[in-house]
């Protein structure tokens, strides 16, 4: 297994109880893929530099985990289709320098 760092922008429409299902439910998804989230890391609301999807700001959440490399398409895939997260960020950790 491989170590993933995800950046992810929730909308800002959503409360706190909201944000944390959205962010629960990339956890189960990991874990239903014999992954393992490591870190949650829930930066808070930020304004974006540009408009998206006609939002100005968004909740950030950084997560780090471990998934399998097969398994790695299927998650993309899966965090394009939840509505609620306008905007993803997926790197491999071992690619990302300090």
């Amino acid at each position: 297994m491989k170590t993933y760092e995800l950046l992810a922008i929730i909308k800002p429409t959503m409360d706190q109880e909201e944000v944390d299902k959205v962010i629960e439910k990339i956890e189960e998804t990991v874990k239903s893929y014999n992954g393992s989230v490591e870190s949650t890391d829930k930066m808070g609301r930020k304004r974006l530099a540009f408009e998206v999807e006609s939002f100005r700001d968004g909740f950030f959440v950084s997560q780090k985990m471990q998934l399998p490399a097969d398994k790695v398409a299927d998650f993309k895939r899966m965090l394009k289709l939840n509505e609620n997260i306008i905007r993803t960020m997926f790197v491999e950790a071992s690619k990302v320098s300090a």
